[in-house]
C-alpha cells in the first residue's frame, strides 16, 4: 500500500481541527458519523471550549488504495513542545490559513520550523464563504511568508487550495464543490512518500502516548528496516545503550490504533513494553546499533510555584488536596507533557512548575482543577539566563491588529513595558503593529489592551530569543482592597465600600481574612470588613432598604487572575472557586513582612 505522512499547520481558530474532521468524514470508515456533526478530532473539554488544540493527535485514512497519516498539531506557541517532534513524523505540510486574517504569528512559528525539516508545503486557504475575505491578498501574503522564511525554490512553488471547512468543500480554484477530493488528490501528489534508507532498523521516538494498562507508550516513525513484535532492539540514549524489548506494536487507523505484528519503514507506529525512554531516543537494531540526531525542544520560558492551599476554605471543595497528591500528579503530567519541567522546593510542601508560557501553565492548573485538585499557584516568574556574564531574558514578537484610533494607545502601553515597534502598516480600518518585547512585559498586558481599545485589539505573540535584561517594568499601578476577617459578605458592606474599588465578590459569597476582594481605585492596599450586617432599627424609611444598587462583580479567568497578581499574592485554585488572595494572610505579619523588605531596602 502506498503511504503519504501529512501533518496540519494553522493559527488558533482557523479550522484546523474542522478541516481534519473532513478528511476523517471523506473516508468510508467515517461516513456513518457525518450525521452527528460532531468534531471528533477534539475529544478533551478544555480544547472544545477554548477552541485550540493543544495536543498533538494522530489519525490515519485510506484513500484511493493510500495511507495518508494526518498529524494534527498545536496551533498556538505555548505548545511549541510538542510542534517540532511531531513534524519529524510529516513528509508534508498542509498550511491553513484564513481567508480573510491570513497568515498569523503563530503559524509562522510552525512554519518555520517545518520549512526547515525540507518538507513540501500544501496551501489551504480556508473560509472563503466569509464576508470580507480576500483570498488573493492573503495568498500573496503566505508566499511573502514563505519568502521571508528563506523558503526554498521548490516550497515556494506551492500548490493552493480554496474552500469551507464549515460547508464541507475544498477546490483547486474558487468555485464550490459538495466535497473535498481535490484536496486528497492534491495530497496525494503533491506530497513525496517517506523517505527510506537501506539497512537495519532506525526508529526515532517524536512522541508518546501514555496509558494506565500499558505505561508509556513511544511513537515515532520508522525511518530504516522493520520492526516486529518481540524483536529485541537497542535504546540508543544519550548517556548509554540499553538492550530492550518491543511487547506489542501498534499503528495508527481512523481515529485509534490497531495491534499489529511488523511495521515497514515509513510508516507511523505505537511501540509497548520500552522502559525509561525519552524524547529523541532512537530505537535501533540490536546488533548494529545506530542512533539518529536527538531532537531538541525549546526551553520553558516561564516558571511559578504550585503549593498546597493552606487558606482557612482548605478541603472543603476538591478531593486531592496534600502536597503527595500534587507531586503524584505533576510527575504523570512531565510524562506526556514534555515541554514542562518539574523542580521540588525545599520542605516538598511547594514545586516550581516550568512552562512556555501563560497559557501552556493556565491549561494544566485548568485541567488540575477539573480532576479535582487544590492547589495555590503564585505569580508567573520569566526564566533569566547567564550568557556571558551578563543577564538575559526572554523576548517575544508581539503582533496586535487594533482600530485606527486605538492604535496610540497600543504603542504607548506597549512601549511604557519596553516593547520597541518592528512594523506598523494600514489593512483596511485596522492598524497591524508589531513590536518586540520581554516576556515580562505581556504579563498583565492584555487586560490593560483591551480595556484601553475598548475590546477592539486582537494580539498574539510568539518567543523570538533571549536578549540582555532591560530593567525594572512597572507592574499594576492600583492596590486591591483585602477582606479583614471571615464570614459571609454583605450587600450592606459592599454598597458602603462601592466607591472605594470594582468588586471580584458578590453579595452573599464567603471570604476569608486575606483574600482580596477588589481592586482598589487607588495604589496601596486597604484591608476592609466587607461582612459587616445592616443593624435592625424601628424606625425605618420607605424604601430604604431598595435603596443599595450594587454593581455586579467582575468575572476574571484563571489567565487572568496569573496576569493580574503580584508577587505577595497568589491564586486559590478549587473545582468550583478561583479566589485571589495575598501569600500571607495575617495582616500582623504582612505588615512585618513589608517593614523588613523596606529597611533591607534602605
Amino acid at each position: 500500500m502506498n503511504l503519504r505522512n501529512i501533518a496540519i499547520i494553522a493559527h488558533v481558530d482557523h479550522g484546523k481541527t474542522t478541516l481534519v474532521d473532513k478528511i476523517l468524514h471523506a473516508t468510508s470508515v467515517f461516513r456513518e458519523n457525518q450525521a452527528t456533526g460532531e468534531l471528533i478530532m477534539d475529544n478533551n473539554d478544555l480544547e472544545r471550549e477554548r477552541g485550540i488544540t493543544i495536543f498533538s493527535k494522530n489519525a490515519a485514512v485510506t484513500y484511493k488504495d493510500t495511507k495518508i497519516n494526518v498529524i494534527d498539531t498545536p496551533g498556538h506557541a505555548d505548545f511549541g513542545g510538542e510542534v517540532e517532534r511531531v513534524l519529524k513524523m510529516a513528509d508534508g505540510v498542509i498550511l491553513l490559513v484564513d481567508a480573510f486574517e491570513g497568515p498569523m504569528p503563530q503559524t509562522r512559528f510552525v512554519l518555520q520550523k517545518a520549512l526547515a525539516l525540507g518538507l513540501k508545503p500544501i496551501v489551504v486557504i480556508n473560509k472563503v464563504d466569509k464576508p470580507n475575505c480576500r483570498p488573493d491578498e492573503v495568498h500573496d501574503a503566505v508566499f511573502d511568508l514563505f519568502f521571508n522564511l528563506d523558503a526554498t525554490e521548490e516550497q515556494l512553488d506551492f500548490p493552493t487550495f480554496y474552500g469551507s471547512g464549515k460547508n464541507g468543500w475544498f477546490n483547486d480554484s474558487l468555485t464550490p464543490i459538495d466535497n473535498i477530493n481535490p484536496l486528497l488528490d492534491g495530497i496525494l501528489k503533491y506530497v513525496p512518500l517517506p523517505k527510506v534508507a537501506e539497512g537495519p532498523l532506525q526508529m526515532q521516538i517524536t512522541s508518546l502516548d501514555y496509558s494506565s494498562f500499558l505505561g508509556r507508550i513511544a511513537v515515532g516513525k520508522v525511518g530504516r528496516g522493520v520492526i516486529k513484535e518481540g524483536q529485541q532492539v537497542a535504546l540508543m540514549q544519550e548517556d548509554g545503550v540499553k538492550k530492550t524489548r518491543v511487547k506489542e506494536l501498534y499503528v495508527f487507523e481512523g481515529m485509534g490504533k490497531k495491534k499489529v505484528t511488523e511495521v515497514q519503514a515509513g510508516d507511523l507506529c505505537a511501540v509497548v513494553g520500552i522502559e525509561d525512554f525519552n524524547i529523541g531516543d532512537t530505537l535501533a537494531d540490536a546488533e548494529n546499533p545506530e542512533a539518529l540526531p536527538r531532537i531538541s525542544v525549546d526551553e520553558p520560558t516561564m516558571n511559578m510555584l504550585f503549593g498546597i492551599n493552606n487558606s482557612p476554605f482548605y478541603g472543603k471543595d476538591g478531593k486531592f488536596v496534600t502536597s503527595r497528591h500534587l507531586r503524584d500528579r505533576l510527575e504523570k503530567e512531565t510524562e506526556k507533557n514534555l515541554a514542562l519541567r518539574v523542580e521540588e522546593s525545599e520542605g516538598g510542601e511547594a514545586f516550581l512548575v516550568y512552562g512556555r508560557g501563560i497559557l501552556h501553565l493556565g491549561v494544566l492548573i485548568e485541567t488540575m482543577r477539573r480532576e479535582g485538585y487544590e492547589l495555590t499557584v503564585g505569580q508567573p516568574q520569566v526564566i533569566t539566563k547567564d550568557i556571558d556574564g551578563k543577564k538575559h531574558e526572554p523576548f517575544e514578537t508581539l503582533v496586535v491588529d487594533v482600530p485606527e484610533e486605538f492604535a496610540s494607545k497600543v504603542i504607548d502601553l506597549v512601549t511604557r513595558r519596553k516593547g520597541e515597534m518592528l512594523v506598523m502598516e494600514t489593512k483596511g480600518e485596522m492598524q497591524h503593529l508589531e513590536f518586540e518585547i520581554p516576556s515580562r512585559g505581556l504579563i498583565g498586558l492584555r487586560t490593560q489592551m483591551l480595556t484601553a481599545t475598548t475590546g477592539e485589539a486582537v494580539m498574539a505573540h510568539r518567543f523570538s530569543s533571549y536578549q540582555p535584561w532591560k530593567g525594572m517594568i512597572p507592574g499594576r499601578n492600583n492596590g486591591v482592597l483585602i477582606s479583614k476577617n471571615q464570614g459571609r459578605t454583605t450587600g450592606y458592606s459592599i454598597d458602603k465600600l462601592q466607591d472605594r474599588g470594582t468588586f471580584f465578590v458578590d453579595p452573599g459569597e464567603e471570604v476569608y481574612a486575606g483574600q482580596i476582594l477588589a481592586e482598589n481605585i487607588k495604589p496601596g492596599d486597604l484591608v476592609v470588613n466587607a461582612t459587616e450586617e445592616k443593624k435592625l432599627t424601628n424606625h425605618r424609611a420607605s424604601g430604604s432598604d431598595d435603596a443599595t444598587r450594587i454593581a455586579p462583580k467582575t468575572l476574571m479567568t484563571l489567565e487572568e487572575c496569573m496576569e493580574y497578581i503580584q508577587q505577595d499574592e497568589c491564586i486559590e485554585v478549587t473545582p468550583n472557586f478561583i479566589r485571589m488572595r495575598k501569600v500571607v494572610l495575617d495582616e500582623i505579619e504582612r505588615n512585618k513582612i513589608a517593614k523588613k523588605m523596606a529597611a533591607e531596602a534602605v
